[in-house]
């Protein structure tokens, strides 16, 4: 097929993937499937066990939940995707499933919220512990989570927007195992700076706002800490802070490798090794950092699986 050919279903574009080289593919759909299958049980269990244990019901677990559920569907919007691509020989995407796979994979904004968000719940943990239950009542959880994904929908929709006006007449060919902006950009014949000034803008706000909320948390948890009296005490706190941290780190770190740069100056190699790390690897490590370093929820977890019944007492 033709990777400049016109259908009458629109623009078709041509995915490249992560190789184009035949023997790489297959080793490549195998480690892919894994992991995908991995974080596909990981993130589907860990919010399974959540639902289902009434002593689970609290804000933290909560915002765990919403944060495994938000991974699944980010995953999802790429990986089968670049999975047949893998094993297929015809690896075009129509414009419009261009427009819908950048759609919900905006929707990873929906993670960034929501590690503020749990930022915020440890903060008011260890701060202000004796207040918690009001400070993170269930009203003001579901105001977080409603907000993450409002923000993401929002954020996702201007995007599209902004994209849709752009004209192809050049190469369709698209250095990525997904529908990006930065490399549709370069393909576009349309004048893009504006179009790339408003994506940055508006990408830097709902990224760097809550990376900024996060570490403001952080530092005022690390003061916190510092007061404890029980040594035990300050482990634990360093403990889930340091798991978080690591989230946040390899999530941020990716992102702002891959968007915060000109789209001039945009690798597509670098771009597809960092992608991979937040779109793949990130999520399946999430139910590994919060779900099983935390005896709540591997309860929880040993009784999904064999079908015992938790009580709130039990949890």
């Amino acid at each position: 097929m033709d990777a400049a050919s016109e259908s009458a279903e629109g623009t078709l574009f041509i995915l490249l993937g992560l190789t184009t080289s035949p023997g790489q593919q297959r080793p490549l759909f195998v480690l892919f499937l894994l992991l995908y299958v991995a974080g596909l049980l990981g993130n589907g269990l860990t919010v399974a066990a959540i639902r289902a244990s009434p002593g689970l019901h609290a804000p933290m677990y909560s915002l765990l939940a919403h944060l495994s559920f938000a991974d699944l569907c980010f995953t999802s919007v790429t990986v089968p995707k670049m999975l047949a691509n893998l094993m297929a020989h015809d690896c075009s995407i129509s414009l419009a499933g261009c427009l819908t796979q950048m759609y919900f994979f905006a929707l990873g904004i929906t993670d960034s919220c929501l590690l503020a968000a749990m930022a915020y719940d440890h903060y008011v943990a260890i701060q202000h512990p004796l207040h918690y239950a009001t400070r993170m009542s269930r009203a003001m959880c579901t105001a977080l989570v409603g907000l993450a994904w409002l923000v993401s929908h929002v954020h996702s929709l201007l995007r599209i927007l902004l994209m849709a006006c752009l004209s192809f007449c050049a190469s369709h060919q698209v250095p990525h195992f997904f529908c990006d902006h930065q490399p549709l950009l370069r393909l576009s014949c349309s004048d893009t700076h504006h179009i790339q000034l408003l994506i940055f803008t508006k990408g830097a706000a709902v990224v760097v706002t809550p990376f900024l909320l996060i570490l403001a948390s952080c530092g005022a948890i690390a003061a916190a800490v510092l007061q404890l009296p029980s040594a035990s005490g300050r482990l634990r706190a360093v403990s889930t802070c340091g798991s978080h941290l690591a989230v946040v780190s390899l999530f941020y770190g990716t992102v702002i490798a891959v968007y915060f740069q000109p789209t001039a100056r945009y690798e597509a190699e670098q771009g597809r090794s960092a992608t991979v790390m937040y779109t793949v690897v990130t999520p399946m490590l999430n139910p590994v950092i919060y779900s099983l370093r935390n005896r709540d929820v591997q309860g929880a977890l040993r009784a999904l699986l064999t079908g015992q019944r938790i009580s709130a007492s039990d949890s």
